[in-house]
């Protein structure tokens, strides 16, 4: 296969996938570090995924740097997760 068609693979995949986690773990950290109760910190966080989720994905295919993408996308996403590992259950 030709190295465009690679490119354009790679980057749909962190679009899905990488994009998909990097909200996921950004709702919640959202949800985590609100200081309100958890019930609406959860909905805050699971309404601001949705947007935050079609931004990553919209810029994935906007970047013309393919390194730039990947290393931003799955840097928030491994970042944000070992942040939250860190933080543990919240009380």
């Amino acid at each position: 296969m030709r190295p465009l068609v690679w490119s354009m693979a790679f980057r749909s995949l962190t679009a899905l996938v990488g994009g998909y986690a990097a909200a996921a773990v950004l709702a919640t950290l959202i949800a985590r570090l609100l200081p309100i109760a958890r019930v609406e910190a959860t909905s805050w966080g699971m309404i601001l995924s949705f947007p935050i989720y079609a931004g990553i994905a919209l810029w994935c295919f906007h970047e013309h740097r393919l390194l730039r993408v990947a290393a931003a996308v799955w840097g928030i996403a491994t970042f944000g997760g070992g942040l939250l590992w860190l933080l543990g259950v919240r009380p």
